[in-house]
């Protein structure tokens, strides 16, 4: 790498000396069809018109000077190398997944609890992101990549964007008002409040929470019961503007790479930026988990005084300080990449060299047939409107080409399952194996940052080390893909529902099924509201909606500790006391789970994962290779496009509403259009249903890569490079 920087330093005289205004006058046209010519006239006009070019040459080194407006001195100059562009890359690769693949993703079950909102919601703001990112592709890379425009000034204004989208994301924290983990008055039972006896009687239930909701209101407090349900809106507006600000990192951001070191360290440059990318998730899940462990409203809330605990089920980390954080680093990172020119010192030689190596395989009379096509005429506007004519054609030939057709549709359905686990998979594993959001999030990244990376360098580590064919790589994702599937298993591994009262078990310790039946003979006359969620732990290792729908009868505070006594449903199972004094029948912390399954999943997850990202770069190799040289980059914007609307941008919708359908008990609110949060999730169908997901899409890319490879039509001649051997 420092070679590198060191030639590039080097070449910097040597750029002087290379006429770059005059490959302007070359037509768009036939500087893409036509390299060779462009390097021809380069090389001539260097040798003919040396003097009559100073002044350009000049312009040109102070347009490779590194700075802002007119603020360009010579001690800056020393970050105007590839290196050093690289450093600043790699960070806004990583602040990308640090806020959409970590913040994000950890936060999504905090939200949920903290705003009332459903799984389909969440994954409608969690497809905003792939939504806009697929809307800005044409006009991003359109408009970035043409001649003269400054790629580095469109990936900082793409910064400055994804800073302003998690700055608004984080604003629904402080448009509602404070969080009320529980009610001010004791959530206790008060005997005689209800008008009727019957444990059954729903409309008395009915009853007692619209006189919940009136009292408040007449209080002042309506807001707290108002639906939270447009807060989706400003997490999905922030989610469009975090797609359409990262849409330069790996467009742009990987052209500017390329352009500016030499072919052989290309690869090595672009394998660092695409590491830190993975590096940001990493970093965000710990952040975040972190996070997770601070009270929401700490500022203005001791939770102490609550007496709450980050054990407890209503208890709302503080998911929204990571985002301040990032939206200022996404500013401070825009800040250098600003100052960075169009091209880098010695950029102009090393294109030239590549285009001579790029078309080293044509003969001379290809060479000389597109020398007289750039010749004419014919290279001017209407050949650029017949190019735009045949688009639809260029279009129509890839489709007709089948391997890489069923590439993209193994693409689509990979793209489907990582990113559906991705944004859900966090929420699945809390609820699963009933542990809290920071504990999911540190299990989270172990599974997906070290199995993510590894996989990924190991799939282009063995293409190389095999020197693999496309034929062989396809194979090579065939059998990787084949094994994946049958891993996916591994969320059949769960564990039995928690016991809560009325919901998966009744209060007399039987097990059921069914709609949910809170109101039982020991509770019947306590008036209890379903509004007030404030889960108890009995001392029978059973949860309870709330104190009032146990039948506690009385309420103490020991420091950050809620403790509840005389709780007539936990007493009529007999629940027998051990003699101590002011022993409490429940506290308000969660139950601990018996699950011993959670290292079995990660281990078999982790195996999952690994081979999952082992093809990922194996098949990206695949589809360059099964076209034409002069279509790759057409062929991997329309596989972007495909993979976007068939795979990532549906992915949380479909996951978001499948675990919906999971739910067994919804928080009951006073607005009965605003729905509510889901408390309790049936953890055999959770598991069933995300293991049905992950082997339909696993067994759909099995099909899609074995129709690949065996449509595939291996070229008669194989090209030889200069060494002599066959190049794949």
């Amino acid at each position: 790498m420092a070679t590198v920087a060191t030639n590039a330093d080097a070449d910097a005289a040597a750029a002087a000396a290379t006429p770059g205004a005059l490959e302007s006058t070359v037509n768009p046209k036939c500087a893409n069809v036509n390299n060779n010519n462009s390097a021809r006239s380069s090389r001539v006009g260097s040798a003919s018109g040396a003097d009559q070019d100073t002044d350009t040459d000049a312009a040109l080194l102070v347009d490779q000077r590194f700075g802002w407006c007119s603020f360009q001195p010579q001690w800056l100059q020393r970050f105007c190398t590839a290196k050093w562009a690289l450093f600043w890359l790699c960070w806004g690769g990583a602040l990308q997944g640090l806020i959409v693949n970590g913040l994000i993703n950890v936060s999504i079950s905090t939200i949920e609890r903290r705003f009332g909102l459903r799984s389909r919601q969440m994954g409608l703001v969690a497809s905003g992101y792939d939504l806009a990112s697929f809307a800005c592709l044409v006009p991003v890379t359109y408009y970035g990549g043409r001649k003269g425009a400054s790629k580095p000034r469109f990936i900082a204004i793409g910064l400055i964007v994804m800073g302003l989208g998690s700055l608004i994301f984080l604003l629904p924290n402080f448009l509602v008002g404070p969080y009320r983990a529980t009610i001010a008055e004791a959530n206790v039972c008060e005997m005689g409040s209800s008008s009727s006896s019957n444990p059954n009687a729903n409309p008395n239930l009915n009853q007692t929470m619209q006189y919940s909701c009136e009292v408040n209101a007449g209080n002042g407090e309506r807001e707290e019961y108002d639906s939270l349900t447009w807060t989706v809106w400003l997490f999905f507006g922030a989610q469009l503007l975090h797609g359409a600000g990262a849409a330069p990192l790996f467009t742009l951001g990987v052209t500017y790479i390329d352009e500016n070191v030499s072919k052989k360290m290309s690869s090595v440059y672009l394998g660092i930026y695409y590491t830190m990318a993975t590096v940001g998730p990493a970093i965000g899940y710990v952040l975040g988990g972190q996070l997770l462990l601070i009270y929401t409203d700490w500022m203005t809330v001791d939770p102490v005084q609550l007496s709450l605990t980050s054990d407890s089920k209503v208890w709302i980390g503080a998911w929204w300080l990571g985002f301040i954080f990032a939206a200022g680093m996404c500013l401070l990172i825009a800040i250098p990449i600003f100052g960075y020119p169009k091209s880098l010192p010695g950029a102009d030689k090393l294109q030239l060299e590549k285009v001579s190596e790029a078309h080293a395989t044509k003969t001379v009379a290809e060479i000389g047939s597109e020398g007289s096509e750039g010749s004419d005429g014919s290279c001017g506007l209407s050949g650029g409107r017949r190019r735009l004519g045949q688009l639809p054609h260029a279009v129509l030939s890839l489709l007709k080409n089948p391997t890489f057709f069923f590439l993209n549709l193994a693409g689509a359905t990979e793209g489907l399952v990582i990113a559906g686990f991705a944004a859900f998979l966090p929420k699945q594993i809390e609820n699963q194996f009933s542990i809290s959001p920071m504990l999911s999030a540190l299990v989270m990244g172990l599974i997906t940052v070290p199995a993510g990376g590894g996989g990924t360098f190991l799939g282009g580590y063995l293409v190389k080390k095999w020197n693999l064919a496309c034929s062989g790589i396809i194979k090579m994702c065939l059998m990787a893909t084949t094994v994946a599937a049958f891993f996916t298993f591994c969320f059949l591994v769960s564990c039995p529902n928690p016991r809560f009262a009325g919901v998966t078990t009744s209060y007399n310790l039987e097990a059921r099924s069914g709609p949910p039946e809170l109101v039982s003979n020991c509770n019947a006359n306590c008036g209890c509201s379903r509004t007030n969620y404030d889960p108890i732990c009995g001392t029978n290792g059973v949860m309870y909606y709330s104190p009032c729908f146990a039948g506690c009868g009385q309420e103490e505070h020991v420091e950050s500790l809620k403790r509840y006594h005389n709780c007539s449903c936990i007493e009529s199972v007999g629940w027998v006391d051990d003699g101590v004094a002011l022993h409490p029948d429940a506290t308000n912390l969660k139950c601990d789970s018996t699950c011993q399954s959670l290292p079995y999943f990660v281990g078999l997850c982790f195996v999952l994962m690994i081979f999952t990202f082992l093809a990922t770069m194996p098949a990206l190799s695949a589809t360059l290779r099964c076209v034409q040289d002069e279509q790759r980059s057409f062929a991997l914007g329309l596989q972007w496009i495909k993979v976007r609307l068939l795979g990532t941008i549906p992915a949380p919708l479909i996951f978001g509403a499948l675990i919906d359908e999971s739910c067994i008990l919804w928080h009951e609110s006073c607005d009965e259009q605003g729905g509510g949060a889901c408390l309790v999730y049936d953890n055999f169908y959770i598991s069933r249903y995300m293991w049905l997901l992950a082997l339909i899409c696993k067994l759909g890319s099995v099909v899609f890569f074995l129709c690949a490879w065996w449509f595939y039509v291996p070229p008669s001649k194989p090209a030889v490079n200069a060494n002599g051997k066959e190049d794949i």
